[in-house]
């Protein structure tokens, strides 16, 4: 038997309006920890999904060995559902309370086959994940965005899978439940295959399998190891460019050389035949012969021009396009230690429950700060306080000097039905119209892609279009206010967040439970929100 769980052959995939996905695309994944990476509209996630016969093919087919678990990046689930009947269990967990109450009908017991310890393995399912506390009867409109995507996980692991999909899987998850998870995969000794941005995620996985260019490449070992053998393609390709660049540059210098000797020769030919007084014929032919002669030596160069020409191509193909964000900033810039934000006893509820209360928070410029917490703290409160689009409770005293920009979640800060260069002009109404599309062309919208409407793009063109706005807006931001920015980026996208927020001179709090990002964003103050209160806690390791 094949060590492959997964195989992939000749899989071709096309959405219905014929736009080609993958066109016979081949590939198997073996038993181990598999992290499958691709810029956002690759198809990572349209391949898991073929995988778990959520998607039929167009042609080709999917074999699966054993039990397969899949939890997709959007979850299909309904608020009113109870916690057992998202997790698969509420039917036998039923007729186990009915066989318990006295009531033996036959049908009780099919239902339970041999599950007599379901309720024993789900709580001790949900205790892994940190959801211990959880009634297996509560409500799923109760939970958090975290607590939900930890939910949908322990319902595929309840399955007992052989092969368990993974698409975004630390999505809305706290820094706890980050780890949590972490835990539960290193102990995973089936076949998993998960399409992730965290990068310390991916820093636990066997293999990377890259999606590039509707092939499937792998690479032994984790992330890091992966992007160290990138790096150093990437060298190899530079210098092959630049080698090639010289070999193209000396071939047209040999050939335009060539060129002139012929032309020299050809003139003093016709002056020696001319002052020798041979017949006319045969000076003709001599000609000839000799026009032909360099005819053929300048096809040889042509042919080893355009051969040098082949290679340039070839090593420019090889280069990676990194799509990197360089920007410059200086309208953002804020002197040491102004104060941008000052509150004072802050207070916030979420219905009847206090979220925080008495809180002292002052910003000052160009402070970079992480704000972090367990999901359901109140995170996205405070950065709506500090952005003055929620009032706190009475009693708290607000004041913000400067322009304040604050990206939600959901990006949402644009106009879905104008265009990215509509948008832009709405933000800077001053900066020419050639300026703007300059700018946009910085930020990779180049030619049609600044016409494109926002609604259209995809997560990480969303990012980049929102930064472009906010980061170019009349007057520029002073203070950025960050919600889970890194949320369903892929990881050049994320690169790209990361370039753009290094270029920013102003002040900033991100909230974000990925360490890696803020590491490389570099924060200098750490702040986190926790039973009602918030602790200075440093900035992260570097």
């Amino acid at each position: 038997m094949s060590d492959a769980f997964v195989v992939c052959s000749a899989l071709s995939f096309s959405w219905p309006d014929d736009t080609p996905v993958f066109d016979g695309l081949s590939f198997s994944v073996p038993g181990g920890r598999t992290g499958l990476v691709a810029p956002n509209g690759a198809g990572k996630s349209t391949l898991l999904k073929l995988i778990a016969g959520e998607l039929r093919p167009s042609s080709g087919g999917v074999s699966v060995d054993g039990v397969l678990g899949y939890l997709p990046q959007d979850l299909p689930l309904v608020a009113g559902l109870s916690v057992a009947e998202v997790l698969g269990v509420a039917p036998v967990l039923h007729a186990l309370r009915a066989v318990e109450s006295g009531d033996v009908a036959e049908e009780h017991f099919t239902t339970i086959g041999t599950d007599w310890d379901v309720e024993e393995r789900t709580r001790a399912q949900l205790d892994r994940l940190g959801l211990g506390e959880i009634d297996l009867d509560r409500s799923l409109d109760t939970l958090s965005g975290g607590q939900v995507v930890s939910l949908g996980l322990a319902a595929q692991l309840l399955k007992r899978p052989d092969v368990l999909l993974l698409d975004e899987p630390t999505n809305n998850l706290d820094l706890d439940a980050r780890h949590r998870l972490h835990a539960v995969l290193d102990d995973w000794h089936g076949c998993l295959l998960v399409i992730s941005h965290d990068r310390e995620l991916l820093d636990r996985v066997d293999r990377i399998a890259e999606l590039d260019g509707g092939e499937i490449r792998f690479h032994g070992g984790n992330f890091t190891d992966y992007e160290r053998a990138v790096d150093a393609a990437r060298e190899v390709a530079e210098k092959n460019i630049r080698t090639a660049e010289q070999e193209v540059k000396r071939e047209k210098r040999e050939m335009q050389q060539a060129r002139e000797r012929a032309a020299r020769r050809s003139s003093n030919a016709a002056r020696t035949l001319g002052s020798a007084g041979l017949p006319r014929i045969f000076a003709g032919t001599m000609k000839r012969n000799a026009q032909e002669s360099a005819g053929k030596a300048d096809g040889t160069h042509a042919a080893r021009v355009g051969a040098a020409k082949e290679k340039l191509d070839r090593a420019e193909r090889a280069l990676r396009d990194d799509q990197k964000i360089t920007l410059e900033l200086p309208k953002t810039a804020v002197p040491a230690g102004r104060t941008l934000f000052l509150g004072e006893a802050l207070h916030a509820r979420r219905g009847e429950r206090d979220l925080f209360q008495g809180l002292d928070l002052a910003i000052r410029g160009p402070e970079r700060i992480a704000l972090t917490g367990p999901n359901g703290s109140g995170k996205s409160t405070l950065l709506r306080i500090v952005q003055g689009d929620l009032t706190p409770v009475s009693g708290a005293t607000t004041r913000a000097d400067g322009r304040i920009a604050y990206l939600s979640q959901r990006l949402d800060l644009l106009d879905d039905e104008r265009t990215v260069a509509e948008n832009l002009a709405v933000f800077a109404p001053e900066m020419p119209p050639a300026q703007r599309m300059n700018l946009l062309a910085r930020f990779l919208f180049r030619g049609s892609r600044a016409h494109l409407p926002v609604g259209v793009l995809s997560g990480g063109e969303r990012l980049r279009a929102t930064l472009a706005c906010v980061l170019y807006a009349e007057p520029a931001p002073q203070l950025l206010l960050l919600d889970e920015p890194t949320n369903n980026l892929d990881l050049v996208s994320t690169g790209q967040l990361e370039s753009a927020l290094n270029s920013y001179e102003g002040a900033f709090v991100v909230v974000s439970h990925d360490e890696r990002f803020l590491r490389e964003i570099r924060i200098d103050r750490r702040l986190r929100l926790e039973n009602h209160v918030l602790i200075e806690t440093g900035a992260p390791d570097a």
